[in-house]
């Protein structure tokens, strides 16, 4: 008979692709991974690894069993849940990957919602950037919806079988100190920002690079004085008068005092926002979380002002 321990870690070996990050993954040694495998084989009678010194390398016949044994769990876990259902004590859990900003601001306020404040309903919730969140959707991954955006038009590579929802589009401001006398909506041109200093992302990052082709292709070649990746120090620093930033508007649900947003049209710059939902999510709490999202306030107030 088939150990199912075993199958589930044939599972994360195939996902991953070592015995080392799946026992990782899983809390074993990649020696205890090692012996599981070769109890399965025996098990099994297949090949499921081609072995070497310095590697391993799952078969066909691996991968196939990957694919059966993840329903077979798939099963075990819902004739498990509707036994505990059975009994009164089922806890049904949705794996939620967001980015900071709507973590923050939209994301804090649904959990709040009696339906996801339901004792059978839990909601786990992991923050990261959308290169993340992503590989966290894949089959058997650690994440059931992941809430992502994209700038520019580059998009996302997404794992086979990933459906999306479009949220919405959340316009970058331009952001200044209020101490540079500018009026909250006041129309700018870009040459009344050459000489300032400015906030501006981490050199490296994707967003950087689209936020360097922006400034650029305006006659900009900004004079950097701070680097950060947090809005809300961004935000925080342009209001002591530290420099000019470009922050979306999700972002400044809470703009604090002495920082100015002003129109510069030649800034023009917007990011994407969606729902993942991974192949194999529980559907029907994907499907209504992802629903809350689009009637959350905060997308409905970035769209009304976009």
């Amino acid at each position: 008979m088939l150990n199912l321990v075993h199958l589930r870690t044939l599972v994360e070996v195939v996902r991953l692709g070592s015995f080392t990050a799946a026992g990782n993954r899983l809390g074993y040694t990649a020696s205890a991974v090692s012996q599981q495998m070769s109890a399965l084989e025996k098990a099994s009678n297949v090949r499921l690894f081609v072995r070497s010194a310095r590697s391993v390398h799952p078969t066909q016949a691996a991968h196939a069993m990957g694919q059966q044994a993840l329903k077979l769990l798939r099963d075990a876990d819902n004739l498990l849940a509707a036994g505990k259902a059975a009994g009164g004590g089922a806890v049904r859990e949705l794996r939620v990957g967001a980015f900071p900003s709507v973590a923050m601001f939209v994301v804090s306020q649904i959990v709040k919602l009696p339906h996801w404040r339901d004792p059978c309903v839990q909601v786990n919730i992991s923050i990261g950037e959308p290169s993340a969140v992503v590989p966290g959707l894949r089959v058997g991954g650690e994440l059931d919806v992941g809430i992502v955006y994209h700038v520019g038009e580059s998009g996302l590579a997404l794992p086979q079988g990933v459906s999306r929802h479009w949220l919405g589009e959340d316009p970058y401001k331009v952001v200044v100190p209020a101490g540079w006398g500018f009026q909250p909506g006041s129309r700018l041109g870009v040459e009344e920002l050459y000489d300032v200093p400015w906030i501006l992302h981490v050199r490296g990052s994707s967003d950087a690079n689209i936020f360097d082709f922006v400034l650029a292709n305006a006659g900009l070649h900004p004079r950097v004085v701070a680097s950060s990746d947090d809005f809300n120090v961004t935000l925080r620093m342009v209001a002591a008068g530290h420099g000019v930033a470009m922050v979306p508007e999700l972002a400044m649900a809470e703009c604090p005092d002495g920082a100015v947003v002003v129109e510069v049209p030649e800034l023009a710059l917007t990011r994407k926002l969606m729902a993942l939902c991974a192949e194999d999510a529980p559907m029907d709490l994907a499907e209504e979380f992802v629903e809350a999202l689009r009637n959350a306030d905060e997308f409905r107030r970035i769209e009304g002002g976009s």
